[in-house]
């Protein structure tokens, strides 16, 4: 049994999802709205599943959501909802379709009055998780304590990504 992501991405293969997910993305700090956006979307999709399923659909996720693109998502209509709803490569669950539209129409507030979404969070670091989870609470849809704290953790935004013997970790402390 392993310990951590680290140790059971360690002996994937390089094309398993899993492993590029951990060695490239997870913990991993980004500068771009839509990216962060993005990992909020695929942590809401998550919820109830595994992680595992919405690795191997991440891609189909991230073209059905424009991208990632905010300003696209928050003007999503009935009839986007619609095809959304019949895209067999995605999480085809209407609570999720609607939180995401709902969210993204919140960023779009929040880009406007803190300049990104990105200096938003960064205006929050400092509180702990309990307080990270009213304050998305206060704010979104669809966001439970244990999808915040995997959106900050890979964002980079708590620690616990990776354990400290990982070349993962280390490479995310030189930055």
């Amino acid at each position: 049994m392993y310990n951590s992501y680290c140790e059971y991405s360690k002996e994937l293969p390089d094309d398993n999802p899993h492993k590029i997910y951990h060695d490239t993305v997870y913990g991993f700090r980004t500068e771009d709205d839509n990216e962060l956006f993005g990992r909020l979307i695929l942590e809401i999709s998550q919820a109830g599943l595994s992680w595992d399923t919405v690795l191997k659909k991440q891609k189909y996720i991230k073209v059905a959501f424009d991208n990632f693109e905010i300003q696209k998502i928050a003007n999503f209509d009935e009839l986007k909802i619609s095809s959304l709803l019949q895209d067999t490569n995605i999480i085809r669950n209407l609570k999720k379709i609607h939180a995401v539209i709902y969210n993204a129409k919140v960023v779009m507030k929040l880009k406007k009055d803190f300049g990104s979404f990105k200096n938003w969070l960064d205006q929050q670091k400092a509180v702990s998780i309990d307080e990270w989870v009213n304050i998305f609470k206060t704010n979104f849809k669809f966001v439970g304590k244990k999808i915040v704290e995997e959106f900050l953790v890979s964002t980079g935004y708590i620690p616990g990504a990776h354990i400290k013997d990982c070349w993962v970790y280390e490479k995310l402390q030189k930055n």
